[in-house]
C-alpha cells in the first residue's frame, strides 16, 4: 500500500514560513531549512520582546516620575509611599505622564499626597 502523504498541508506550513522569511538577507530568505530557523528565532526574539517592553516602560515611568518628585523636594520611593498610603487611584503610567506634560497638574497630585 502506498504512502499516504498530505503534500497540500505540508506545501501550506512550507509556504507560510517563507512568507514570514520575506525580507531576510541572504539564504534565510529562500531556503527552506535556513528560513525555519531564522524564522523559528525571530518567533522567539517576538515573544521575549512583548514581555521586555512591559519591563521597559515601567522602568521609563519610574525614571519620569522620579525626575518630578526630585523636582518637588522627595524621592521616588518617599513619594510612591504616599501615594499608597493616601489611597490616590493612579497608577505609574498616569502618573509619569503627568510628570512629563503637565508638571501643574503633578505638582497638585504632590501637594495632595504631602497632606
Amino acid at each position: 500500500m502506498p504512502r499516504s502523504v498530505n503534500h497540500v498541508a505540508s506545501r501550506a506550513r512550507r509556504k507560510n514560513v517563507m512568507k514570514h522569511a520575506k525580507g531576510y538577507f541572504g539564504r534565510r530568505k529562500n531556503v527552506w531549512t535556513v528560513a525555519k530557523n531564522a524564522v523559528e528565532k525571530g518567533m522567539l526574539y517576538a515573544y521575549e520582546g512583548r514581555k521586555q517592553k512591559k519591563r521597559n516602560f515601567r522602568s521609563l515611568w519610574i525614571t519620569r516620575i522620579n525626575a518630578g518628585a526630585r523636582q518637588h523636594g522627595m524621592s521616588y520611593s518617599q513619594f510612591m509611599g504616599l501615594v499608597n498610603k493616601s489611597d490616590m487611584e493612579l497608577n505609574r503610567k498616569v502618573l509619569a505622564d503627568l510628570a512629563m506634560n503637565h508638571p501643574d497638574a503633578f505638582a497638585a497630585v504632590v501637594k495632595e499626597v504631602k497632606k
